[in-house]
């Protein structure tokens, strides 16, 4: 069901229990800041999701609430996992959605890394 982004953080969504080790993942980086991890239903030959450790629902929550050091290490996460995995050269897609409108399934801020394969157009037009 998507996500009001507005609405309050959920402390027992799927994301903070997989950063609490409740629930396993296939973990591929982590930095002080932010996990990643593979995606449980890849919709792309790479699908990985980064998620920050701190308890943020959206951009806008993040970008309002995070500190500096958190934005940082969150975006470069998102960069260091994407030239580990070989993606920079032939190119990816980053992909994060925000609210009801955005269809955001789980109320923790995540970006998803696609890869891997030639990408479609993003939008129908």
């Amino acid at each position: 069901m998507p996500v009001d982004a507005l609405a309050p953080y959920d402390p027992t969504n799927v994301f903070a229990r997989i950063l609490r080790d409740e629930i396993p993942s296939r973990r591929v980086y982590e930095n002080d800041f932010a996990i990643a991890f593979h995606d449980l239903a890849p919709q792309a030959p790479v699908h990985i999701l980064v998620i920050p450790r701190g308890p943020y629902v959206s951009w806008a929550d993040f970008s309002a609430k995070a500190s500096d050091a958190e934005i940082a290490g969150f975006v470069r996460a998102v960069g260091t996992v994407a030239r580990q995995q070989g993606l920079e050269a032939p190119g990816y897609r980053l992909l994060a959605n925000s609210g009801v409108h955005a269809h955001q399934e789980v109320p923790h801020l995540h970006v998803h890394i696609f890869g891997g394969t030639q990408m479609g157009a993003m939008l129908p037009r």
